[in-house]
């Protein structure tokens, strides 16, 4: 309750009710003798006996965690449930095929994949590891870098039989271009120079698996992340465009996990195990 910032929330990440997490800690209370929680229509907050039993509480966990970890080690063997969340297009294409091969490797383990496009709390959604890529606003949560997060702009060779092939980025006002309806700053395109292009287009969808399916049929021009189209490229199913004009970004897709004293052994070992996988060159490289 201290760490999710409220009954609601702590109800969130244990799968209760706020009621009921109300109630174990009434209990607790009774139990000791002593209030611990300062509860208004406003804040609940600790008393001073409620801070003390808390700071011992989370030495306590700490503790059992570390011989958790101990533990593995001498059995070799990592186990429990890990729940892992990414995008949609990213954990079915990327993750999965990884996760299939971890199971297979650590036998003693579960996975639970969440995907989804949304922003997640990682906290209140009891998510032990997530993949995401982009900006990582919040500074509570560790990251390792994964992956560089390239965009290519592509077309299918049948489209561009049919309307041309643009020579430079401002052509791209005379071409469909699909778009991405999810956030719209997606849709303005940069070049070096710098160059920005706002697209327009026929065709657009919230994600990238129907992005990459219009692309492929000819639709349009797309831009599209690398994991998603770099293989079709390599096929000869997309033609890239602009090559020598994408922008250094510095962006990246990044592993983020909550911030302990001591790693958990079961997110440790995925985390080790993630990088293995993609670093130094992702598979879709």
């Amino acid at each position: 309750m201290v760490d999710s910032g409220g009954f609601s929330a702590a109800a969130r990440a244990l799968g209760l009710t706020p009621s009921a997490v109300s109630k174990q800690i009434g209990r607790l209370e009774d139990k000791l003798g002593v209030r611990l929680l300062n509860r208004t229509t406003r804040r609940v907050g600790l008393t001073e006996v409620g801070a003390a039993f808390y700071a011992r509480a989370v030495r306590i966990l700490a503790d059992i965690d570390e011989a958790e970890r101990a533990a593995m080690q001498l059995s070799g063997e990592p186990r429990g449930h890990l729940r892992v969340a990414a995008s949609i297009a990213f954990g079915r294409r990327q993750i999965m095929p990884i996760v299939a091969d971890f199971l297979a490797r650590y036998a003693e383990m579960t996975v639970e994949l969440a995907l989804s496009d949304r922003a997640i709390d990682l906290v209140e959604e009891s998510v032990d590891v997530a993949i995401r890529s982009g900006p990582l606003p919040d500074s509570s949560l560790i990251a390792r870098r994964l992956a560089p997060d390239r965009r290519i702009v592509c077309a299918a060779p049948g489209y561009l039989e049919r309307h041309g092939t643009p020579s430079t980025p401002a052509d791209l006002v005379d071409h469909n271009c699909l778009i991405f309806s999810g956030l719209p700053t997606l849709n303005e395109w940069t070049f070096e120079g710098p160059e920005t292009v706002k697209v327009r287009g026929s065709f657009e969808a919230n994600n990238g698996d129907a992005l990459r399916d219009g692309v492929l049929a000819g639709l349009g021009i797309a831009r599209l992340a690398a994991f998603l189209v770099g293989p079709d490229v390599k096929a000869g199913r997309l033609v890239a465009l602009f090559e020598d004009r994408q922008p250094a970004d510095d962006s990246a897709i990044n592993v983020l996990y909550p911030h302990h004293r001591h790693l958990s052994p079961k997110v440790r070992v995925f985390v080790d195990y993630l990088i293995e996988r993609m670093t130094p060159e992702p598979p879709w490289a």
